[in-house]
C-alpha cells in the first residue's frame, strides 16, 4: 500500500485543528502508511496544543509539527512538500474535514492514472452559530456567488481547471516545481495551471467529498474575498490566458456602478440606468435568496444570501482592480 503524507498549513486552528485531525485519524485508509505534517505559522492560540493533545491521545497516528516563519500558506506547504516521506501527497486545511474514505479515494484515482492532481467537491457548512454564518455556507456553494467553480457543486467527474485539497505523486512536484511563494492566495490554482501546461490532467471527482468550514461574518468574508481578488490579478499578470468570463464580471459590474454614480451626478440618464442596473442586480439575488430560503427552509436566507453573494461579488471585484492598476508586488 502507497505511503500518504498530509500537508496542512495552519495558523491559529484551535477551533477546528482537532476536527481535522480527528477525520483524518478515521480514514479508512491503513493509518499506519499515512503521516501528518501540520506546517504551523507560529501560532498564537491553543493550536499547538491541541495538537500536542491529539498526539498523545491518539498515538498510532503520526503527526509532526514544523515551524513556518513566513506565515504564508505556499511557504507551508513548501516545507510540507520537503518534509513529506509518503509517495503521494494530499494537501489539506485547517478548516476542512475529509469524508472518512478520502484517501483512499484519492490514492485510488491517481493509481488509475485519471488525473495528474486529483480532487473533490467542498460541502460547505457553516463557520459559526446564527443565520449570518448559515446564509455566508449557502451563498458559497451557490453558481451566482461562485461561478463556475464546479468543486462547490458539481455531481459530475470531468477534468477541470482546479480543485482543492489535491492529492498528486511526488513526482509531479519533481516535474513543475512547488509552490509560488510570491503568490499569496490562488496558489493552488497557480500550480494547477502549471500542471496543464506541463500536460497533466486535474481531475475533479465528486466521490471525493471534504467539508468545508466558510467565514462566520460578513466582515470575515469580505477579507477574504478582497484577498482572493487582489491575488488573482496577480496570477493574472503571469497567466493572462487563464482570465474565464466569470471572473470578468465582477470587476465590470464594480467598473459600471463607479462610472454610473460619477455621471449621474449630472446626466439624468446615467441616474436611471444606474437605477435599472442596481434594482436587476439585487432582484437576482434575492430570487436567489428566496429559492434557497425555500429549499432549505430557512426565512432570513432571503436577505442573508443577498447580503453574502453582493460582499462577494463588490469584494473581489473592488481588489482585483486595485491590484490591476497598482505595481506588481
Amino acid at each position: 500500500m502507497p505511503t500518504v503524507s498530509i500537508i496542512i498549513p495552519c495558523y491559529n486552528e484551535q477551533a477546528s485543528i482537532a476536527l481535522l485531525l480527528n477525520a483524518i485519524y478515521h480514514q479508512t485508509y491503513q493509518r499506519a502508511e499515512i503521516e501528518v505534517i501540520v506546517v504551523d505559522g507560529l501560532s498564537t492560540d491553543q493550536t499547538r496544543a491541541e495538537i500536542a493533545a491529539f498526539g498523545e491521545a491518539h498515538p498510532d497516528l503520526d503527526i509532526r509539527i514544523l515551524d513556518n516563519p513566513a506565515r504564508t500558506i505556499p511557504a507551508a506547504l513548501n516545507l510540507g512538500i520537503r518534509a513529506a516521506r509518503g509517495q503521494y501527497l494530499i494537501r489539506l486545511d485547517a478548516h476542512s474535514m475529509p469524508y472518512p474514505d478520502y484517501v483512499t479515494r484519492c490514492v485510488n484515482d491517481l493509481e488509475a492514472g485519471l488525473g495528474d492532481n486529483v480532487g473533490g467537491v467542498w460541502e460547505i457548512r457553516p463557520g459559526g452559530s446564527g443565520w449570518v454564518a448559515q446564509a455566508i455556507a449557502a451563498a458559497a456553494a451557490h453558481p451566482l456567488g461562485v461561478g463556475d467553480a464546479r468543486y462547490r457543486y458539481t455531481t459530475q467527474a470531468a477534468a477541470v481547471d482546479t480543485v482543492p485539497f489535491f492529492a498528486f505523486r511526488r513526482e509531479l512536484v519533481n516535474r513543475i516545481g512547488g509552490y509560488d511563494e510570491t503568490l499569496l492566495t490562488n496558489e493552488d490554482y497557480e500550480f494547477n495551471v502549471r500542471v496543464r501546461k506541463a500536460g497533466g490532467v486535474v481531475w475533479l471527482d465528486p466521490a471525493i467529498r471534504s467539508v468545508y468550514f466558510a467565514r462566520a461574518t460578513l466582515s470575515d468574508l469580505a477579507r477574504q474575498y478582497w484577498r482572493y481578488g487582489y491575488w488573482k490579478a496577480q496570477m493574472l499578470r503571469r497567466y493572462p490566458q487563464t482570465l474565464r468570463w466569470r471572473q470578468a464580471l465582477p470587476p465590470l459590474f464594480v467598473i459600471s456602478l463607479v462610472i454610473l454614480v460619477i455621471l449621474s451626478l449630472w446626466l439624468p440618464l446615467a441616474r436611471l440606468i444606474l437605477a435599472v442596473e442596481s434594482v436587476l442586480y439585487l432582484t437576482v439575488l434575492v430570487g436567489a435568496g428566496i429559492h434557497l430560503a425555500v429549499k432549505k427552509r430557512s426565512p432570513s436566507l432571503v436577505i442573508g444570501v443577498p447580503a453574502a453573494i453582493a460582499v462577494m461579488h463588490l469584494t473581489w471585484g473592488t481588489a482585483l482592480l486595485v491590484s490591476v492598476l497598482g505595481k506588481a508586488p
